[in-house]
């Protein structure tokens, strides 16, 4: 009697790990099923009168008298899985090819003697019968970035990173290797910096770098005036000053000391602030005559000089533009001083529009004040008369110092 124990095909995917029916056995390599030979790993799976005949998925237990006949013959049927072949003897039976499997749409049939197996192709598992994806991205396969896609996953980096030839890890990138900033740059992880040099600031892109106005900081930057340059800034002055060692600062170039000046030998040069003046030879008028390079007078012995100042001196200063008020510039005093004599100080002319008056100090001495504010460039002369005057001997004369002031044009 003809025993036979068939046992059919379930392949049932639980997670990631793979289990297969009763008389199959996960091959990892093929990473499928395959058929257990029970003959081989079953001391005793048939009767000692039995035969035993491995089958897909199970085994036969045929009589050994019927197995020793010449087996098998045409009139007796193959195996199940098999079919009989032109030559008479059983031959597997393709069932995947033939369509005679019973894989569901989403499995793949793969083919084994006498029989098949349903599996799912990588990156899909077995879920109730059906394959469905696997989400490989809930693994951590990627670095950083990671998307699903059917079967498989795809791997990415964030903004500044490359995908490493392992598919899988990112390298940062030296952006700095492409030079994007206008001066230094600097690399950080996934991204980079731009830094400016000194006057410069960086601009709304991040990259350029734009130069700073520091003119337009402050209006105390330079004395005179502050002229902008990329990264920096100079100061300079108007004609007849010079910069100052703080780089700064106006100085007065004195063009009387380095003769840098038009007079002649027969002029004396006088120099102020940011300019200078020749000053030719002094020439009296009469009825005054010479009595040095600086002073004429007015002898007592000539008639015309009775109602006229003894002595004209003349005098030159300089004055800065803008100069506070008030202020003392000039000290005028009496050199000789006669018994039962007083002096009168004042200004005889050429204050027209009133910046000066004089203050005196003490019997012998006045002071000449500025009280307003003046600006230059200007030349002022001034007529500053000593009134002498005696009582005692009936004597009232005077004497002018002619003080020409220069007045700068630059309040410096």
């Amino acid at each position: 009697m003809l025993t036979a124990l068939l046992l059919a095909l379930c392949c049932i995917h639980s997670g990631r790990a793979q289990t297969c029916s009763e008389g199959f056995t996960y091959d990892r390599r093929s990473r499928q099923c395959i058929d257990v030979d029970e003959c081989r790993t079953l001391p005793d799976a048939c009767r000692l009168d039995m035969r035993c005949v491995n089958q897909n998925g199970g085994y036969l237990c045929i009589p050994r008298s019927l197995y020793s006949q010449s087996y098998p013959v045409r009139s007796a049927p193959c195996l199940l899985g098999y079919a009989l072949g032109e030559d008479g003897t059983c031959v597997d039976i393709d069932e995947c090819e033939t369509s005679a499997h019973q894989c569901n749409p989403t499995q793949v049939c793969f083919n084994t003697d006498g029989g098949y197996t349903c599996s799912c192709t990588e990156g899909y598992w077995l879920v109730g019968g059906q394959c469905q994806d696997i989400d490989e991205c809930r693994y951590g396969y990627c670095q950083q970035l990671c998307a699903n896609i059917p079967g498989s996953y795809s791997c990415s980096c964030n903004p500044g990173f490359i995908l490493n030839p392992d598919s899988r890890t990112c390298q940062d990138i030296d952006e700095c290797e492409d030079e994007p900033c206008s001066h230094a740059c600097f690399n950080t992880y996934g991204s980079y910096m731009c830094n400016c040099d000194e006057g410069f600031e960086l601009g709304a892109d991040g990259t350029t770098c734009n130069d700073l106005d520091e003119c337009s900081f402050s209006d105390f930057l330079c004395q005179y005036r502050c002229v902008n340059t990329p990264g920096s800034f100079s100061c300079v002055c108007p004609p007849g000053y010079y910069i100052f060692e703080d780089g700064r600062s106006c100085e007065d170039l004195n063009e009387c000391d380095t003769g840098n000046n038009t007079c002649t030998t027969a002029q004396v040069c006088f120099n102020f602030q940011g300019r200078y003046k020749c000053l030719d030879p002094l020439i009296c008028e009469a009825p005054y005559i010479e009595f040095s390079d600086n002073q004429c007078m007015c002898s007592a012995e000539n008639p015309t000089c009775r109602d006229r100042p003894f002595a004209i001196l003349y005098r030159h200063m300089d004055l800065s533009s803008g100069r506070t008020v008030p202020a003392d510039i000039f000290q005028m005093q009496a050199t000789t001083r006669y018994p039962g004599a007083f002096y009168i100080f004042q200004i005889k002319s050429g204050n027209e529009g009133r910046e000066f008056y004089m203050r005196q100090t003490s019997n012998l001495s006045a002071t000449l004040v500025l009280s307003r504010p003046i600006t230059g460039p200007r030349e002022v002369v001034l007529d500053l008369e000593m009134v002498t005057v005696n009582n005692v001997i009936n004597f009232r004369g005077s004497s002018i110092i002619r003080l020409t002031i220069f007045v700068s044009e630059h309040p410096f």
